[in-house]
């Protein structure tokens, strides 16, 4: 009998034994191709140097509370990071995980703001069909309304406007751009609505994720998003926890839309699973308007800044650079999207196929015309990842894509190191996997 107290108590999962590039290992020895475990295993489960240097940091110093001392992979990470990262983004703050650092995010957002002088601004926002993490601050970022139900009378006030989400919402007498300026400039009317001195920061994922199903914004979005804060002198807060570290073909996803955060979240990939680790990264204006008042930051956890997860992520992020992973996850993504393509895009219920680089997605509906999605009541979603499982792919099913109750998607997010091969197995299991879920 199990203590541990799991995701879902109804149901036996399988033990996880080994690892063997992008594939995992149960104590049975079935192995699973890993497409889909929430987008963190980017180097698959047997990268050598990132293991060494883990291994090699525990032989060394495994803790030293940051309050007391730095560690040399803490700053040579945030060295190298810095050194790739866009616009005046000039200090990392590391946490232990996505949800930490969205928190981190909208406590410092807050703090620059009274610290500037200007503590009416107190107001997030965000978008609808998001999500930014499970702790109260992030989750009442987000916008995911199944996660957000039973925990509404305990969340912060938070403001959400719509999605870019143009497969459902652009109308047919607009263009891509209009509708994504029309979405846009929601965020503009918002401001007025609240009183622009009172909005601190808009938050948002460059490549929506598990919410949504891996979609990006249309062109021009984020341009407009981008000139709307800086007008009215409001924080841009990135959330790059799935779609960053070159699952979209850049390091930092938001390089595709040649768009720059005031702060901007990462996780994940970061650590590529081998280690716990996150990271909140900030401009040089915030820094110093903390450095030059209190010259502290009214937060922390006690893992900041690992010695051992900063090692970790230090080989991952050597790896994704040395090896061009970011720049093959563009070009391998385009395959496996065409690949996909290929196979599901005459489906009669794959309505939607989309994503960038190695984050796609597969939109379920009931009918391709109307784009109307299943029944909640026949729980596509989880009956695909159950068979898909059984079939040995590991992929991510979602429902709720809609609305919080509507909508199921499968979210698709292999290593980087892919090749032709598996994306053969991939598919073949996922449209047995689908063809399996639908039939019941």
């Amino acid at each position: 009998m199990s203590h541990v107290f799991p995701r879902h108590t109804k149901g036996d999962l399988p033990v996880a034994a080994g690892g063997d590039g992008p594939y995992l290992i149960d104590s049975t020895g079935k192995r699973y191709l890993d497409c889909g475990d929430a987008a963190v295993s980017c180097l698959g489960h047997s990268n050598a140097s990132v293991v060494k240097a883990v291994q090699d940091q525990v032989a060394q110093i495994a803790f030293a509370h940051s309050g007391f001392m730095t560690s040399e992979p803490a700053e040579a990470l945030a060295d190298l990071l810095i050194a790739n990262a866009p616009g005046d983004l000039d200090r990392v703050y590391f946490v232990s995980g996505g949800s930490e650092a969205a928190e981190s995010a909208i406590k410092l957002a807050r703090q620059y703001f009274t610290e500037r002088g200007e503590p009416a601004r107190r107001h997030i926002i965000a978008r609808k069909q998001s999500y930014h993490g499970n702790t109260l601050g992030a989750l009442s970022a987000g916008g995911n309304e199944w996660r957000r139900a039973q925990f509404a009378p305990i969340l912060v006030e938070m403001s959400h406007i719509s999605a870019c989400y143009e497969y459902v919402d652009r109308r047919e007498d607009e263009s891509s751009f209009e509708y994504g300026q029309r979405v846009a400039n929601e965020l503009e009317a918002e401001f007025l609505r609240l009183g622009p001195e009172t909005v601190m920061a808009f938050m948002a994922e460059p490549v929506v994720g598990a919410t949504l199903g891996a979609v990006p914004a249309v062109e021009g979005y984020f341009a407009r998003i981008r000139d709307i804060c800086d007008q009215y002198g409001v924080l841009l807060i990135l959330d790059e926890v799935m779609c960053g570290m070159g699952r979209t073909g850049h390091l930092f996803a938001c390089d595709h839309d040649q768009v720059a955060p005031d702060i901007l979240c990462i996780a994940k990939g970061l650590g590529a699973g081998y280690q716990p680790i996150g990271a909140m990264l900030c401009s040089k204006e915030i820094y110093d308007t903390i450095a030059k008042g209190s010259g502290f930051f009214q937060h922390g956890h006690t893992y900041i800044g690992h010695p051992v997860a900063t090692s970790a992520a230090l080989a991952v992020v050597k790896e994704l650079l040395d090896q061009d992973l970011c720049e093959r996850a563009g070009t391998v993504g385009e395959d496996l999207k065409g690949a996909l393509t290929q196979a599901f895009g005459q489906h009669p219920h794959v309505g939607d196929i989309r994503g960038r680089g190695l984050f796609l997605g597969l939109e379920l509906v009931q009918d391709r015309d109307s784009k109307s999605p299943f029944d909640p009541a026949k729980g596509l979603a989880g009956k695909i990842k159950k068979i898909a499982l059984e079939n040995g792919l590991i992929c991510y099913p979602m429902s709720g894509t809609r609305d919080g109750r509507n909508g199921d998607h499968v979210l698709l997010a292999p290593p980087f190191i892919i090749e032709e091969a598996h994306m053969g197995e991939l598919i073949e299991k996922l449209s047995t996997s689908v063809e399996g879920a639908l039939a019941l």
